[in-house]
């Protein structure tokens, strides 16, 4: 093999091993699913059992909600009362945009000036459920998402998520004591992960949204937490669809632009992207060691040959170009 071409595929190797490393997360999120932290419904009690109230109860019973002002949309109403209504022994907060930044700015002002430079209005309602979670303790709940039954089991654990598919965890309903090292993580992440990913819904999903969420929870459980900064899962059939779960889902997603159709788009026809991004990547590598075989390493240039064996920098010297003085550039 010449020399040329093994450089060519050295580069490519480590260009290729550099992309997947910055990607790893997310990769090993499609086959991680939390199933060792999974809320079995073996360990639930029934709806209407005796056993609730013998369970210990870490969390403490409060239901937050965010929401841009106090006037909760019609269709939100039904959703919201019903939480109301199976947990009257239960704190209600609803976090306002006025609320939220006051709250931000006495107990959090590092965090501010992230809080007011965030370009949707959703990432500042996803940041803050983030914030009270970790200093109130108690569990959050969508304004799209009813409950179902009474949710005293779910505060016998330390911390709970949802899962969500394809991949990771969802933060519509989530629930912790107060000052849980999951959540202290997320909220010192925030900062680190606010940047623009060109579509709006790219950038709310990977700055404060389910995305975020589900990189720090992988990078969490990387170090194997146990006791009670353990985070549990809560899965489908327990989130609802049935008699025994403890939400029911209304319709949401009032924040979601145009972009989403073309990430929907993209997620049900996933396979035939990922051949055509593998077909079109292979052919730019062709071109590339194409290129550098015929013209760059073999010394064509326009016709003319230039002797090969003279590395191509060399040749450039040779034409009395000078090397402009660093300090200067």
């Amino acid at each position: 093999m010449r020399k040329g071409v093994l450089i060519f595929f050295i580069t490519n190797i480590i260009i290729i091993g550099f992309l997947v490393n910055s990607v790893w997360t997310l990769l090993t999120l499609l086959f991680i699913d939390g199933s060792e932290d999974q809320i079995s419904r073996a360990e639930l009690p029934a709806p209407n059992s005796g056993a609730i109230s013998e369970r210990p109860r870490l969390i403490p019973k409060i239901i937050h909600q965010t929401y841009i002002n106090e006037s909760i949309p019609a269709h939100w109403q039904g959703p919201q009362q019903s939480c109301l209504d199976l947990h009257p022994d239960y704190e209600y907060k609803l976090w306002t945009d006025k609320k939220s930044r006051e709250f931000i700015a006495a107990e959090y002002p590092w965090f501010l000036e992230t809080f007011d430079g965030y370009e949707f209005p959703i990432m500042r309602a996803d940041a803050i459920r983030y914030f009270v979670l970790a200093h109130f303790g108690g569990i959050y709940i969508d304004l799209d998402d009813g409950c179902n039954r009474s949710l005293d089991p779910l505060l016998a654990y330390p911390a709970w998520v949802r899962r969500t598919t394809p991949t990771g965890i969802s933060n519509d309903a989530m629930g912790a004591i107060p000052r849980h090292p999951f959540f202290l993580r997320a909220i010192d992440s925030l900062p680190e992960y606010n940047r623009n990913w060109i579509l709006p819904y790219i950038t709310v999903m990977g700055s404060t949204g389910p995305l975020f969420l589900s990189v720090i929870w992988r990078h969490y459980n990387s170090g194997k937490p146990k006791g009670l900064d353990r985070v549990r899962v809560l899965f489908k059939d327990e989130y609802n669809n049935h008699p025994w779960s403890f939400f029911t889902h209304h319709r949401g997603s009032s924040w979601h632009g145009k972009d989403v159709h073309l990430i929907f788009w993209m997620a049900h026809h996933w396979m035939f992207l990922t051949v055509i991004g593998f077909t079109l990547g292979f052919a730019v590598l062709f071109f590339i060691w194409w290129f550098c075989g015929r013209v760059v390493l073999s010394g064509t240039i326009k016709g003319r040959n230039v002797n090969s064996r003279i590395p191509y920098w060399r040749r450039v010297s040779q034409k009395d170009y000078e090397l402009v003085d660093r300090h200067e550039v």
